[in-house]
């Protein structure tokens, strides 16, 4: 196992107000774990505690084979870190960041030009980062989180901020990465991204994991089919979705269509948002 948890707690006062309460899951080599919550649920925590930020205070927890108890320097060979809020140094360069980031490692490093033009940043090799903007900061942090070559690496909400064009690009480097056999650990709050990427997923809520399996999965257990009718009513277009398992819905759908107009009619799977809020009886902001 890459990550193996078992009754993680951690509470900020050092009192029963814990962040995380009893947290316990596995990460097999080569998974794409989603770790997905609204703001305040535990995540960032919990992905504090893997990575050596925060200290243990209760359960067990091995991330690439060591024990977080005792972090080994050795263990940060084989992981990457990309944060939500960009942390490179403003009075260096693109490339002067990950230059120096480098000499933290005793592995083989990554290109750092290659990186750079990787996240759509060529041409940008030689300019402060403290000129860039917000969403550039943020790719070059994700750049940064792969110059020793991870083979477990952490992402926090990769796409935040940025537009569709790039979020699609940072993406497919996700899925290449993945598919060279590097497992990943992602916390978001998007469920769009989780049901894009993750081969399974856990629900997180006020620091208690919910349940924990794959999009797929959840889809067929929790997301009743669903069909979407746009019909002309007094002059107007109404938009009605319409459960194909409740005999009230099957009926009222057999009346719209008998007695309008129909535009379009088709079938809609639950969302994954969707079952989270069915699941955890919460929305995700």
């Amino acid at each position: 196992m890459m990550i193996k948890v078992e009754s993680l707690f951690h509470s900020y006062n050092n009192d029963e107000n814990y962040a995380v309460k009893d947290a316990s899951f596995e990460i097999p080599k080569g998974e794409v774990f989603g770790f997905l919550g609204p703001s305040g649920a535990g995540k960032s925590t919990t992905q504090g505690i893997l990575t050596g930020l925060l200290p243990l205070q209760k359960g067990n927890v091995t991330v690439a084979g060591y024990d977080v108890k005792n972090i080994s320097r050795k263990m940060f060979n084989n992981i990457g870190m990309s944060f939500e809020q960009s942390n490179v140094y403003s009075k260096m360069t693109a490339k002067e960041n990950l230059d120096f980031y480098k000499k933290l490692f005793d592995v083989e490093t990554r290109d750092s030009e290659e990186l750079i033009k990787l996240v759509g940043l060529n041409g940008k090799e030689n300019v402060r980062a403290g000129e860039f903007s917000k969403g550039m900061k943020h790719r070059l942090t994700f750049a940064r989180s792969m110059i020793n070559n991870p083979e477990l690496w952490f992402l926090d909400e990769p796409t935040t901020g940025l537009d569709p064009a790039i979020a699609a690009d940072i993406k497919d480097i996700i899925r290449a990465e993945n598919k060279k056999g590097v497992t990943i650990f992602l916390t978001t709050h998007n469920m769009f991204i989780a049901d894009e990427l993750c081969d399974r997923v856990a629900f997180i809520i006020d620091g208690e994991i919910k349940l924990i399996d794959s999009p797929k999965n959840l889809k067929l257990a929790y997301g009743e089919q669903l069909v979407e009718v746009e019909y002309q009513k007094n002059g107007n277009v109404v938009t009605e979705i319409f459960s194909t398992i409740l005999e009230e819905d099957k009926v009222r759908l057999q009346q719209v269509i008998g007695n309008n107009e129909i535009q379009s009619m088709h079938t809609k799977e639950a969302t994954l948002e969707e079952i989270f809020i069915k699941v955890t009886g919460r929305g995700l902001e």
